[in-house]
């Protein structure tokens, strides 16, 4: 075997290829590719299913799905969706087939391609860098918590994914789906168009069937917005469900990791892995919190009957034709046995602000935390040297500034009562005064809005064109939100959310799923753009 070390928009990506690499079997079609359309819209269960039945090798499958990523991702509409390739997950793959082959399986993920999001540490062959140039050789020592639950369940870490840029806390403008290692992550749908972000690289991976699943992060939106603009699952849990240890932060307050698929059920199916208590990990340790080892039964395709649900009327207006969308998805709603009242959950200027200066503190003294954990590794010790190395870099600040971290830097301690304040009102305002407050003076199961409009032309020059979100009422609390497909806008998907009280993750599973199965809006991209420019370029020739 040999290992070939490749240059991709300026990073370092490791791609292991081996002659059986590309050709697992008897799949190639006419012009000598790897025929890998069996993988196209395939679930977490079906993948399971063909391993039990001998129909397919785990060797097979890995090998196929990182064939998709060299033509589609690197190659064909080149997605930049994947920042790199684990050289090892061949070699992880016929470990697993062995233990099948033996009689053990792990579980439902034994064998499933995953890829994360790359603020998430990996022990392995590839670097942990948030998208960011200092960080482009930084090999951690320890797996993260989440690594480590799913290399325990069997799956397979195939790749880390491109992201917004320190999950997109660093510019005043920025473009969603761009870093300084990995450039630009392209839409599926429409290639000039914007993934969203911070987890771009993930919501495009899986949009474009190039893994079974994939995980993201959020702090604001940053996973349910991707989902939303790539037609995709996404699940934004209580903060506290899934553990953050060897996460790289923006907030202590409000960052979660999460599943995302292309159903309800591979979400629910990587949630049940994930979801428990971590020592490492205070939120996590609850009281009140409620984990379980299996999100499967909660799946219920009449599980709309009986439920009474919130219509946040004030999240509308920013485009007519969501609104149509959102009118045929009320429609499905009420026909399907639930009950819609309509509600108004203001979000007050002064909660946002706290937000915000709560992100401030919480980066600095979590950037600065982490930084400290690489030891004698650490390429910078502070955010202030960050901001130093920034300045003298190539590439960091071509398009965009560091304002964020530049704001977070003058940032006190955790000490400062300026910060216990403003966490202590954003708080108040979206969970007693805000969600909580709706939904028990309604007798609500969940509330419901859209996810977001359709992906906007991505813009080097002026940044993100968001026309709107209700990411922020789940995402201040630190409450579960789970995004699915509602429709397309012309050629560009937009999803329905729906969010509730603290550790539902049940009901609104239940809620979303009955709603996937009964409308099935989901349909897989076609690059459109892309496919193009380059008809048009072959009648040229």
């Amino acid at each position: 075997m040999k290992k070939f070390f490749i240059r991709i928009n300026g990073s370092a990506i490791f791609l292991l290829l081996a002659l059986s690499l590309f050709s697992c079997g008897n799949n190639e079609n006419k012009k000598g590719e790897v025929d890998t359309s069996y993988l196209e819209e395939i679930s977490v269960s079906k993948l399971g299913k063909d391993y039990r039945e001998g129909k397919t090798t785990i060797k097979k499958v890995v090998a196929d799905y990182l064939s998709r990523i060299d033509k589609i991702d690197k190659k064909g509409p080149m997605l930049n969706s994947v920042i790199a390739i684990n050289p090892d997950a061949i070699k992880i793959a016929e470990e697993l087939d062995k233990e099948m082959a033996e009689g053990k399986i792990r579980g439902p993920l034994h064998g499933i391609p995953v890829i994360l999001k790359d603020n998430i540490d990996t022990k392995d062959s590839m670097p942990t860098t948030a998208g960011a140039v200092v960080l482009k050789n930084s090999f951690v020592g320890k797996d993260s918590r989440v690594a480590e639950l799913l290399r325990e369940a069997g799956a397979v870490i195939i790749a880390k994914s491109n992201m917004s840029e320190w999950a997109n806390f660093r510019a005043n403008l920025s473009s969603s789906g761009w870093s300084g290692i990995g450039g630009q992550t392209k839409n599926p749908y429409v290639t000039d168009r914007n993934p969203c972000g911070s987890s771009s690289g993930s919501g495009v991976a899986v949009s474009a069937n190039l893994c079974a699943f994939a995980i993201g992060t959020e702090t604001n939106g940053s996973i349910v917005c991707p989902s939303n603009n790539n037609g995709i699952v996404g699940l934004k849990p209580t903060v506290g469900l899934i553990s953050r240890t060897g996460i790289i932060p923006i907030s202590f307050t409000q960052d979660t990791p999460g599943p995302m698929g292309r159903t309800v059920e591979d979400v629910a199916v990587a949630l049940g892995v994930l979801a428990g208590a971590d020592s490492t990990d205070s939120k996590t340790l609850a009281k009140e919190a409620k984990f379980y080892n299996d999100y499967t039964p909660f799946l219920k395709k009449d599980g709309l009957k009986g439920k009474r649900i919130g219509l946040v009327t004030n999240i509308s207006g920013f485009h007519f034709k969501v609104d149509s969308l959102m009118k045929d998805a009320v429609a499905f709603l009420k026909t399907s046995g639930a009950e819609v009242v309509e509600v108004n959950m203001p979000m007050k200027g002064e909660i946002s602000g706290a937000s915000f200066q709560v992100l401030l503190y919480e980066f600095k003294d979590g950037l600065n935390n982490y930084f400290a954990s690489l030891g004698d590794k650490a390429p910078v010790k502070n955010i202030e040297e960050l901001i130093e190395f920034n300045k003298k870099d190539s590439v960091e600040l071509r398009f965009f500034d560091q304002q964020l971290l530049e704001m977070a830097q003058k940032k006190e301690s955790l000490d400062d009562p300026k910060y216990k304040q403003a966490l202590a009102l954003m708080q108040k305002g979206t969970r007693e005064e805000g969600i909580d407050k709706v939904m028990n003076s309604n007798k609500l199961d969940a509330l419901v809005a859209p996810t977001g409009g359709p992906a906007w032309k991505t813009d080097l020059v002026n940044g993100d064109n968001f026309l709107g979100s209700s990411s922020s009422f789940a995402a201040i609390s630190g409450y579960p939100n789970i995004t699915v497909p509602m429709g397309f806008i012309s050629d560009l998907p937009v999803g329905i959310s729906f969010f509730g009280r603290a550790w539902s993750e049940p009901v609104l599973l239940e809620i979303a799923y009955a709603f996937e199965q009964g409308t099935m809006h989901r349909k897989a991209p076609k690059y459109l753009n892309y496919v193009m420019l380059k008809s048009k370029k072959e009648k040229h020739k």
